[in-house]
């Protein structure tokens, strides 16, 4: 799906599925190496992203499904198709109001897409936060908890 708006606003190319791009792929195949090699609380593993991190935040657990238990992106957003293959997750989505670098509305139709599909989803939107919402993501006191909190259900 592309994005475009107004002005200097940014063109994002936000995939629904196909091929994984090189870096896409090199993030899957070391999430799978460390779950494999390392001792993980498979029921535990999260995923946070900042800006295109945030991006990638979305599309990684929309590849790998059934692999984490909360997912935090900051100021991203992806392509609304995906959001029906989110359920598996907890999600806390935050953006800035102000953000001129990826707008608000990436976040904000994502949320609105996620809902609709019955994703447990939460939104903090900060007022004042231009790009570097991450900042005040990073300091609300309830984030951490909150994301340690989620667990999978392990399969049987």
């Amino acid at each position: 799906m592309k994005v475009k708006g107004t002005g200097a606003e940014r063109l994002f190319d936000f995939a629904d599925g196909g091929t994984p791009t090189v870096p896409m792929q090199l993030v899957i195949d070391l999430t799978k190496e460390i779950l494999a090699k390392y001792s993980v609380r498979k029921n535990q593993v999260y995923v946070m992203g900042l800006s295109m991190g945030g991006m990638g935040t979305f599309e990684l657990v929309n590849r790998m499904p059934e692999t984490f238990a909360a997912a935090v992106p900051i100021c991203g957003g992806a392509n609304i198709s995906t959001a029906k293959n989110l359920k598996s997750v907890k999600w806390w989505v935050f953006h800035g109001a102000k953000d001129d670098v990826v707008l608000p509305r990436y976040s904000e139709e994502m949320v609105a897409a996620m809902k609709k599909n019955n994703v447990d989803v939460k939104f903090t939107l900060f007022p004042d936060a231009n790009h570097n919402s991450w900042d005040p993501a990073f300091a609300q006191p309830e984030l951490l908890n909150w994301m340690f909190a989620q667990k999978r259900k392990t399969k049987s």
